[in-house]
């Protein structure tokens, strides 16, 4: 399921998933953290990103290890927005597949 990076170019989310960047976590335990999209295209637009660099979607498996760690990002996501927009009723969370995702390391939006 992981997937090797290159030294000379570090992943920036596994930066932020080892709190080593200044990004601002809204949560974080050991298996996922989550934090506000830099360039966002809604009011809430978070990002649930797995402390494991796994690249895309496409390196998930079907597997209860991967079925468990999207439904773990899942809830966070659902209970970040429930706790800072419990008013929102129109909302949607989902993954971008490559070529359309912009850094290489899952990550639920």
């Amino acid at each position: 399921m992981a997937g090797a990076t290159s030294p000379s170019q570090p992943c920036i989310f596994c930066q932020i998933a080892r709190n080593s960047t200044s990004t601002p976590l809204l949560h974080s335990d050991d298996k996922v953290v989550a934090f506000q999209d830099i360039k966002p295209s809604a009011f809430r637009h978070y990002l649930v990103i797995p402390v494991e660099h796994i690249p895309t979607v496409r390196d998930l498996q079907r597997r209860n290890e991967d079925y468990t760690l999207v439904s773990h990002m899942l809830n966070v996501g659902q209970t970040l927005l429930r706790r800072d927009g419990p008013q929102s009723n129109q909302y949607r969370f989902g993954f971008h597949q490559p070529p359309l995702n912009s850094v290489d390391h899952l990550h639920l939006h």
